[in-house]
């Protein structure tokens, strides 16, 4: 984990449905819990006809997915900016009974550990990575989302 003053961090609501919810000092703690380097990352909420649109333009799928991590450079600091479609956040937390900071959380997690060059591609690395979100997540006194 990184100190505060090793993050670099840009948060954007270009949706504001949730700015209340996700303050910038919550956001922070996050990234850092899962973060081995100094990092430089905007954090962006938005609609999700937003995130529709890049994920169709990015990913070549159509819909809109819960994070985009669109990672720049890994060292020696990592930069990617993670993108949050606040719709399926609240949808997906409320399908799990979750309160939406600590689906935040985990899908910060998740970007974060992407934009260091994990990925659940292959059934292994899945493995791996779920189990280095589920322990920083549990380190912070939130879910483990495999569960």
């Amino acid at each position: 984990m990184i100190r505060r003053a090793d993050l670099q961090l840009s948060l954007q609501f270009a949706d504001a449905t949730l700015r209340d919810q996700l303050p910038r000092h919550k956001v922070q703690r996050w990234l850092c819990a899962a973060l081995d380097t100094p990092a430089e990352i905007t954090v962006r909420l938005v609609a999700d006809a937003e995130g529709r649109q890049l994920n169709r333009d990015f990913r070549q799928k159509d819909h809109a997915t819960n994070v985009l991590t669109f990672d720049y450079q890994q060292t020696p600091v990592v930069v990617a900016d993670l993108v949050l479609a606040t719709g399926v956040l609240q949808r997906e937390a409320a399908d799990l009974g979750l309160p939406v900071a600590d689906h935040a959380a985990h899908l910060l997690v998740h970007g974060a550990l992407h934009a260091q060059g994990l990925d659940h591609v292959h059934d292994d690395e899945a493995a791996a990575m779920e189990a280095r979100e589920t322990a920083i997540l549990r380190g912070m006194g939130l879910h483990d989302p495999y569960s």
